[in-house]
C-alpha cells in the first residue's frame, strides 16, 4: 500500500490499515516531509502493531519514521534510478534498490518485492545512506547537470537543443557502455588521458572566453578545471606517465583567465 497524501488522506488510510493487518504501508513523499506523515499516521492510532511501514528515500534513516517505530515495524526501500515522471513498472528491472529493516521478517518482504520487480535488492546501513544518497546523485543528477553544460556550450555556437542533445546523447551513452564494460580508470578517454595539455590549454582559454561575458561567473572555466582533476586522478591509476600527469596539472591549475592570449582564427 502506497501513502501519498496528496492522493491518500491520513485518516482514510488509518481507517483501512484498521481491517488489513498484514500491510505493509510505503510512505511516497519527499523527504523534507517523511517525519512529519509519520507522526500524523502514528498520531492516528489505533492502526494494528502488525502494520509494517517503509519510507522510499535514498538518504534519511529509520529515525524518519520517528512515532511509528515505537509500534511498528520499519524499513526503507529506496530503488536507485531516475523518475523525473511516472513511469511503469519495467522501469525497477536490473536496477538496485537500497533496502534497510532491522526486523528480519520485513527485510525479507522487502527483499522479495525488489526481485519480484525485476531489481536487485542491497542492504544499505543507516550509517552509509548518506553515502550512498551522494553517489546516486553523481550519476544520476549530476551527469544531466553536466549535460546541461554541454548543451548550453554547443549553444554558444549556434546550436540548438535539440542538435546539441541529439549529438551529444550517442557519446554519453557511449562512455557510459564502456564504464559499465570495464570500469572508469579503463573507461576514461580524451585530452586528459593523453596527457594532452595543448588541447587542454586550448579549451580553458575558450571556457575563459565565454565566462568572460557572462554574469555567472567563471562557472565554465571553473567546472572544466574541477573536473579535470578528477579525470587526470582516473588517467594516473590508468598509468599516464608522471611527466605527463604534471603538465596536465599546470594547465589545469593555471589562472588562464589572467594570462589569456586570443588565437588566430
Amino acid at each position: 500500500m502506497l501513502l501519498n497524501p496528496a492522493r491518500n488522506g491520513v485518516p482514510s488510510l488509518v481507517r483501512a490499515l484498521r481491517s488489513r493487518p498484514r500491510a505493509t504501508v510505503f510512505l511516497t513523499v519527499p523527504d523534507a516531509v517523511v517525519a512529519s506523515l509519520a507522526g500524523e499516521v502514528a498520531a492516528g492510532g489505533d492502526i494494528p502493531g502488525s502494520v509494517a511501514f517503509v519510507h522510499c528515500s535514498g538518504a534519511l534513516g529509520l529515525g524518519a519514521l520517528g512515532r511509528l517505530a515505537e509500534h511498528h515495524v520499519v524499513g526503507s526501500f529506496h530503488p536507485l534510478q531516475s523518475f523525473p515522471q511516472p513511469r511503469r513498472p519495467e522501469a525497477f528491472r536490473g536496477s538496485l534498490v537500497a533496502i534497510d529493516a532491522p526486523a528480519p521478517p520485513l527485510r525479507r518482504r522487502l527483499e522479495r518485492l525488489a526481485r519480484d520487480l525485476g531489481a536487485k535488492p542491497r542492504g544499505v546501513d543507516e550509517a552509509d545512506r548518506v553515502v550512498y544518497h551522494a553517489a546516486a546523485v553523481y550519476a544520476s543528477n549530476y551527469l544531466v547537470a553536466l549535460a546541461g553544460e554541454a548543451v548550453e556550450l554547443l549553444g554558444t555556437i549556434g546550436w540548438s537543443e535539440s542538435e546539441a542533445v541529439a549529438g551529444l546523447i550517442p557519446l554519453m551513452r557511449g562512455a557510459l557502455d564502456e564504464v559499465a564494460r570495464r570500469g572508469p580508470t579503463s573507461a576514461l578517454t580524451g585530452p586528459i588521458r593523453r596527457g594532452d595539455v595543448e588541447t587542454v590549454t586550448r579549451h580553458l582559454e575558450a571556457l575563459a572566453g565565454l565566462d568572460s561575458g557572462s554574469a555567472k561567473g567563471p562557472r565554465k572555466a571553473d567546472v572544466y578545471r574541477m573536473l579535470g582533476q578528477i579525470a587526470l586522478e582516473i588517467a594516473t591509476r590508468a598509468g599516464l606517465e608522471p611527466a605527463a600527469v604534471e603538465r596536465v596539472n599546470r594547465a589545469l591549475t593555471r589562472n588562464v583567465a589572467a594570462t589569456r592570449r586570443r588565437r588566430p582564427r
